[in-house]
């Protein structure tokens, strides 16, 4: 006896964050129940369920950071934090029936894509199986990213990411090294402060930071968006409003930002009286051009003094000695880095071999870096799409309006397989791919993140942003509404020549 045929199905989804969840619903919206969600974890949440660090919570207001399809009018605050976030994904997976969908411990190991079969071959911890189509939902911000360092591997003390937060490890009265000033740094520093012995906070560069202007939603608010839903939509509404008119700033007119700037220093000036530390922590380059900081409480922990700030980077660890790269030491007996994600390398890519028998890794690891046909399909990879793929990214409103953009067009797509009928598979062209990324770059070269003088995670080893987008949500929802079919190739399954047993003839068989 031959052996068993793998497990198949319609559409795999990897990965059970805000992407993987909103195609869940939107493929069961769409009246397709075949399909399996694949997550390494053990629960979903994706970001919101590994980032558990203290003060972990979202800089963008709580109605805005939401399904339009699933609003929650009970958010306890303007700016959720962490644990809300991820009791609303799991409300979402339940509301939603998804449940039954969500494979847990099934970590993706490797995906083929097969000419003949024009299926995806995916290998799992947990077994195989194929797919017609696989949606790509592990988002950038998944896989922690830690620099080398010399010496690191005999650090004595603890080493942890903030994106894997040791809740086991006591930090009180310990001496505490944070790596980094990103997003996750400015909250984990004032939450930490308090209770550690010593803080040492390694700069490279300062971010700007801006005051947070977070309150507790009052239990009327909640009862009038709970009674009367066109309230919350319009609060929703509201705040996408305001974000869409500032895009032009980040975009077209960065010199339009002085008076944030403004603002910003003088945020740090009423918390940093020290003149020497009040320079060390005011940037040298356009507002915007790296993320924006949102917190009230960063600068005053700053000023406390059982935190001390380097203004450079980690170089070295010699025992419990960190030598920092202007050549000042420090003794540490933890060290935590607040160091960013693998965005523009995102590991996944060399889980995923294509068309032509290359990885998606190699496929991108050229000049022209991560590319892809509106921030969803790659040339050379037929029905894989990626959700919050290259070129997705936003410097100030609410990554899930990017994300129900991508599900507009995954449900397209979907719908133009179904047409066209029969084993067949869309195929990014590559002159299309190229078109879409030639614009997308030269609208790029005029706005703060390529004009704005600082270097960040949003650009890769070549200097390219492939990580934002430089437009505005509405102008990306029209560019992702539908699947223009002249983008693609359809490429229909090759014709097998079986024979019949009754007459011995042949047929061809598709």
């Amino acid at each position: 006896m031959g052996q068993p045929e793998h497990e198949h199905v319609r559409v795999a989804v990897i990965g059970s964050g805000f992407g993987g969840l909103g195609a869940a619903v939107r493929l069961r919206r769409e009246g397709i129940t075949d399909f399996v969600v694949l997550e390494r974890a053990d629960s979903v949440g994706g970001t919101w369920r590994d980032n558990s660090y203290p003060g972990c919570s979202c800089d963008v207001p709580s109605h805005l950071y939401s399904f339009s399809f699933a609003p929650n009018p009970d958010w306890p605050r303007t700016f959720s934090g962490q644990r809300h976030i991820r009791a609303y994904l799991e409300h979402v997976a339940d509301t939603f029936r998804l449940r039954s969908h969500i494979r847990f411990n099934h970590d993706v190991l490797m995906m083929r894509w097969h000419n003949d079969e024009l299926r995806w071959e995916i290998e799992t911890s947990q077994g195989t199986l194929t797919a017609d189509v696989v949606v790509s939902a592990t988002g950038p911000l998944s896989d922690p990213k830690i620099p080398e360092i010399e010496g690191l591997v005999g650090f004595p003390g603890k080493v942890f990411h903030s994106a894997r937060w040791d809740h086991d490890y006591d930090l009180r009265g310990k001496r505490v090294a944070v790596v980094g000033t990103g997003a996750s740094a400015i909250q984990i520093v004032p939450a930490i402060q308090p209770h550690v012995r010593q803080l040492t906070l390694f700069q490279r560069t300062p971010p700007w930071v801006l005051p947070r202007v977070d309150r507790a939603i009052s239990a009327g608010e909640r009862w009038l968006h709970r009674q009367l839903p066109f309230t919350g939509s319009a609060r929703r509404g509201l705040l996408w409003g305001i974000r869409e008119l500032q895009v032009s700033a980040f975009t077209k007119h960065p010199n339009e930002l002085g008076l944030v700037e403004a603002v910003a220093k003088s945020h740090i000036a009423r918390a940093i009286k020290d003149p020497a530390l009040r320079a060390a922590l005011t940037p040298s380059y356009r507002i915007g051009c790296k993320r924006i900081g949102l917190s009230s409480d960063y600068y005053p922990a700053l000023a406390r003094p059982n935190v001390d700030l380097v203004a450079s980077g980690l170089a070295e660890v010699r025992g419990n000695t960190l030598v920092a790269a202007d050549g000042s030491e420090t003794e540490a007996d933890v060290i935590i880095f607040g160091t960013g994600f693998h965005v523009t390398d995102m590991p996944i890519a060399d889980r995923v071999v294509g068309a032509e028998g290359s990885t998606l890794a190699e496929h991108w690891n050229g000049e022209s870096g991560m590319q892809s046909l509106r921030g969803a399909t790659v040339a050379g990879f037929p029905n894989w799409m990626t959700i919050i793929g290259p070129n997705t990214g936003l410097g100030n409103s609410s990554m899930i309006l990017m994300i129900e953009s991508q599900l507009n067009y995954l449900a397209d797509y979907m719908r133009q397989l179904n047409i066209l009928g029969g084993r067949v598979a869309l195929a990014a062209r590559p002159s299309a791919v190229h078109g879409w990324n030639r614009r997308v770059q030269e609208r790029m070269r005029r706005t703060v993140w390529s004009t704005g003088g600082c270097t960040s995670w949003y650009l890769d080893s070549s200097g390219r942003n492939t990580t934002l987008w430089p437009g505005t949500t509405r102008e990306f929802r029209a560019a992702t509404s539908r699947v223009n079919l002249s983008e693609y190739e359809v490429v229909r399954a090759p014709a097998r020549v079986v024979a019949t047993p009754a007459v011995g003839s042949v047929e061809a068989v598709r």
